[in-house]
């Protein structure tokens, strides 16, 4: 499939504003993927097709899980939302025919992990600052991802720690990993 019909098909499974996020994310990778020497194409298909996954049911997600024997931790029984990165990465593969490194992307995209390479920090990242995202920061980030990918990535962690500690959200352990491996990488 190329971009466009891979557009066509995630316009009848996505809302609109779900799609539309997903093309913000699309550009938002390419540009990345071109300051950081990345494969452009790749990073415009791995940005569009991240949340595959993201607006299925709660039915059919547990029949998917089961489905495709995926491996579930405690923090994502508890917060199902996240599973959404980890079938986007096997539909991304089996529908799509994404390769490992695009599949990885996706897989990571939501918790982070410690062992993303640049490609997955890349798409990480879009996805917090794509052009349709609006919170306090949002400019300030976009600026810093165009300078340094892990300082952007950090930023971000922290934010998303916070939010979820305060919202009473148990943080992802590849959230905390990945944070403590970027720190220690800054040093």
């Amino acid at each position: 499939m190329n971009i466009e019909e891979v557009k066509e098909e995630l316009k009848t499974r996505l809302s609109t504003p779900r799609y539309e996020h997903s093309v913000g994310t699309m550009k938002m990778a390419k540009k990345l993927a071109k300051i950081y020497g990345e494969d452009e194409e790749q990073a415009e298909f791995a940005g569009l097709i991240h949340d595959v996954a993201k607006e299925l049911t709660k039915d059919e997600i547990e029949k998917l899980v089961n489905g495709y024997d995926i491996e579930v931790d405690e923090v994502e029984k508890q917060n199902t939302k996240l599973l959404h990165a980890k079938l986007g990465a096997v539909i991304a593969r089996e529908e799509f025919g994404a390769n490992k490194e695009v599949q990885d992307a996706i897989r990571y995209h939501t918790t982070g992990n410690k062992k993303m390479d640049k490609f997955a920090k890349i798409i990480y990242i879009a996805d917090k600052i794509e052009e349709n995202r609006i919170y306090d920061g949002v400019d300030k980030l976009r600026k810093i991802a165009e300078k340094d990918l892990d300082e952007a990535i950090l930023v971000m962690l922290e934010h998303v720690i916070e939010k979820n500690t305060q919202r009473g959200i148990k943080v992802h352990p590849d959230t905390l990993e990945l944070r403590e491996e970027l720190i220690k990488n800054k040093r």
